[in-house]
């Protein structure tokens, strides 16, 4: 916690929004998506399935197969709790649903399903897109599929299997769009991931990182991955981490507030 502290106030310290972004493709992000404002239906729907979650107070078993939980002391848990602990926020969750509407991706990938609350927004976003989400621990993903069904949520495919077993899985020649990667906090396992998704990326593909300042070894890894050669431009929001790989553009990191 200390270090997340001290992390979060450097980031306030250096972060910035859209005045001084020298970069026509992030400005354009930034006021055009994320710090535009938007109404839609489907905010409704989002606000539904978290009150679901938030009111069921039925129990799991997880199978925690990463870094473990530092709130949990069991891996028997309330789901409304975790709904709570382990869910990402309706600000967060919202905003990823406008980064889905901006770059209308087609092949979505979720790494950590969890309860799906990031799920629901990214299917909520575009119907018409074919998501693939991984989670390890049986219990919690079909928790979660409930609730896709109760919303009829039908372009969402579920896998429980291991990530790494999943990676494997991907075919050499298909590409992925969009994914989003909330999985083992842990620097060997991010870059896993990272090297496991290069070969499915393309010049317009997204990566967002979820909790690059959850520890030391979490930041380590993101640095790693910005450093990488075929990282074009990278968003330090603190939160999350996105990624970006146009080969138009010269390598640029922005440090800001989404």
């Amino acid at each position: 916690m200390i270090y997340q502290l001290k992390s979060y106030i450097k980031f306030l310290l250096k972060s910035t929004n859209q005045h001084g972004v020298h970069s026509p493709f992030v400005y354009d992000l930034l006021t055009k998506c994320v710090y535009k404002k938007a109404q839609n239906a489907s905010f409704e729907i989002l606000k539904k399935h978290r009150n679901g979650l938030s009111k069921d107070t039925s129990t799991v078993d997880v199978t925690d197969f990463g870094s473990g939980s530092r709130v949990f002391k069991s891996n028997t848990r309330i789901v409304s709790k975790i709904a709570k602990v382990a869910g990402i926020t309706p600000k967060r969750q919202k905003l990823l649903f406008k980064l889905i509407r901006y770059f209308q991706p087609s092949e979505i990938l979720e790494i950590g399903t969890s309860l799906g609350i990031a799920t629901v927004a990214m299917s909520l976003a575009k119907s018409s897109a074919t998501i693939n989400t991984v989670e390890g621990c049986p219990e919690t993903l079909k928790k979660a599929t409930e609730h896709f069904s109760r919303f009829n949520l039908n372009n969402i495919t579920t896998h429980n299997v291991s990530f790494d077993e999943y990676f494997r899985s991907i075919p050499k020649d298909k590409y992925i769009d969009f994914a989003f990667i909330d999985g083992n906090h842990t620097e060997l396992d991010t870059l896993k991931y990272f090297e496991s998704l290069l070969p499915h990326c393309h010049n317009n593909t997204i990566l967002i990182f979820d909790d690059i300042y959850w520890s030391k070894e979490m930041t380590t890894a993101w640095i790693k991955i910005i450093e990488n050669d075929k990282v074009t431009v990278s968003i330090d929001s603190y939160k999350w981490g996105l990624v970006f790989f146009r080969t138009e553009q010269l390598k640029q990191h922005f440090t800001l507030r989404l």
